[in-house]
């Protein structure tokens, strides 16, 4: 999974002034500097019996085709390039197929195969003389991928779609690593079913999964994130309904209008399925669970409890009593009844910020530590065991923060997923005990970061994660440092994220595209570019500034990142220039 294919990149190391849209670069690549345009018949024939949701990528990927509108990205937009598209052979369709005589499956349900055994890879083939262009992969998830790939090859001159990078050659571009997500908190601040969808639009662009984390706690890919984490609820608000809990939500949530009703999570689901999505949920325990003692007060500690810096990490205190048998089995059916609608193998209990003083101050849980004699790691055990046999019982895996390995003693089996997230450092103390990580860093893939503090009556404060992260620092994550040979393999990927104490529908655009393209890029490419030189930021940026635009025509509004006088002359604003 680790090794990087060896790759031939032709035309971009030539033409060092060309921009070159793909995003992630495929880690296989031959590039050639003919023009080819688009035929006005052009059409996509699928060679087999397809599933109607790659029917549909099909669909989209034509549309984008025909509405992106793109145009270079260069000092007068392409106008030189008239006469070289005028006389450019035309290209009347592309081929995909599958090269597997199995039958095949919607890329909904490769998109949510355990993680390790899913199929992105795929091959594209376009030629410089017109002929048809061909996609093969042995999924329709790898065949959606390279759909993705092909829709960022052109550009547009006074309606003409072309490109000027033919032949296009790409064999087996496989991700390096298998997760590649994104994050976004819905209870500090709700965001609309449609918010969402364009979101996961976004995400499927570049190659990103959804990992979507449902939480108790405080189109065609451009850049292909394949897991959405959805952090639904939190201490604050309880937006979630879940099937046979609806008093959580009924009392939980901002308001009536400000919540996810079954329905809306299905559509969700099916949304991000459809784009090569997994939607990973997350029911964060047993802290940031104020908000239930809304509906249930005899299963939280501490509830409201002031100072609240004595009891929590942020505002409102409170976490569910973990000695509790009662509140363990609530916890646990809870769990089950969210976690039995979701088609994911992955499922999060979270596990992070548990705050200590809350329990010792807590007479409840004092009485039932003593009643039972077990003291407070040994409860926190019994009570996450009985939450993951949940899970278990429904076969999928749990996920966890990484408090619940490095700072308490909790029996947790080796299949265990653990998300880094207080530092990039603690990564290699998570594999030295042989789990599998997924690096969540606030140093390097925080997004809220850097905004200020959003606490009232600290008009000196900053954030706590200071300074804001730029895409320029995400991408120089090296996912494998400090990780010894054996270690390696532990690492499924990573993941950007957006807690939202400071962002809300207004500007969940801008302040994650395209910085969250980023470690898209990190996590399909690897280290090494195509043409054998290490992944820098150099070179990335004139492609992350084509990858802006296009986002921008499909309706996203991605923040810019320079001026766009820097955006047309590639290297012109760097440091060095």
């Amino acid at each position: 999974m680790l090794q990087l294919a060896t790759i031939l990149l032709v035309g971009a190391a030539l033409f060092p002034n060309e921009v070159l849209g793909l995003w992630p670069i495929p880690r296989n690549l031959q590039l050639g500097t003919t023009f080819v345009k688009l035929a006005p018949t052009f059409d996509i024939t699928v060679s087999f019996n397809a599933p109607q949701d790659l029917l549909d990528a099909v669909t989209r990927t034509k549309e984008y085709l025909q509405t992106d509108k793109l145009e270079r990205l260069i000092v007068g937009r392409g106008t030189n390039d008239s006469a070289a598209v005028g006389q450019a052979p035309s290209l009347h369709g592309l081929t995909i197929s599958l090269l597997t005589s199995t039958a095949p499956r919607a890329i909904a349900e490769e998109a949510v195969l355990p993680i390790v055994t899913r199929s992105e890879g795929y091959s594209l083939t376009i030629p410089g003389d017109g002929s048809t262009a061909t996609l093969t992969a042995n999924s329709t998830l790898g065949l959606f991928r390279g759909l993705t790939t092909f829709g960022q090859l052109w550009y547009d001159l006074t309606g003409v779609t072309y490109t000027y990078q033919a032949p296009v050659k790409i064999v087996n571009d496989i991700p390096a690593f298998p997760y590649r997500g994104f994050m976004l908190d819905t209870a500090r601040n709700f965001f609309s079913v449609d918010d969402i969808k364009r979101t996961l639009d976004a995400m499927s662009w570049v190659k990103v999964s959804l990992r979507v984390i449902f939480s108790c706690s405080g189109s065609e890919d451009i850049a292909q994130i394949n897991t959405f984490h959805w952090h639904v609820v939190d201490s604050q608000s309880f937006p979630l309904d879940i099937p046979g809990f609806p008093e959580l939500a009924g009392k939980g949530a901002y308001s009536s209008s400000e919540t996810y009703s079954t329905a809306d999570v299905k559509d969700i689901v099916t949304y991000a399925g459809a784009r090569g999505i997994d939607v990973l949920m997350e029911i964060d325990t047993p802290g940031h669970t104020a908000v239930i003692a809304a509906s249930h007060p005899e299963h939280i500690a501490c509830s409201q409890s002031s100072p609240w810096t004595d009891f929590a990490n942020e505002p409102p205190a409170g976490q569910l009593r973990l000695a509790s048998a009662a509140t363990t089995n609530f916890t646990s059916q809870l769990i089950s009844s969210i976690a039995g609608t979701l088609p994911s193998s992955l499922f999060s209990t979270g596990g992070d910020e548990l705050n200590t003083n809350c329990y010792a101050k807590d007479a409840q849980t004092q009485a039932d530590l003593a009643s039972s004699g077990r003291t407070l790691e040994q409860a926190l055990s019994v009570f996450v065991q009985a939450t993951h046999k949940s899970l278990t019982d429904l076969g999928k895996t749990p996920v966890v923060w990484e408090e619940m390995v490095l700072e308490h003693t909790v029996a947790l089996p080796q299949n265990t997923v653990v998300m880094v997230w207080i530092s990039s450092k603690n990564a290699a103390s998570v594999a030295a005990k042989n789990y599998r990580i997924v690096h969540a860093p606030s140093d390097y893939f925080y997004l809220d970061c850097g905004a200020g503090e959003w606490l009232g009556k600290d008009p000196t404060g900053n954030s706590w994660c200071d300074p804001f992260k730029t895409w320029q620092k995400s991408y120089t994550f090296d996912p494998l440092a400090s990780l010894t040979t054996a270690q390696k393999p532990l690492v499924l990927g990573g993941q950007q994220l957006l807690w939202t104490e400071q962002s809300s529908p207004e500007n969940l655009d801008s302040i994650v595209w395209p910085r969250a393209a980023s470690s898209a890029e990190v996590f399909w490419t690897g280290a090494t570019l195509p043409d054998g030189t290490a992944r820098n930021v150099a070179s990335a940026l004139p492609r992350l500034h084509d990858v802006r635009y296009r986002m921008v025509r499909r309706g996203v509004r991605a923040i810019a990142l320079q001026p766009h006088f820097c955006a047309l002359r590639p290297g012109v604003c760097d440091l060095t220039s």
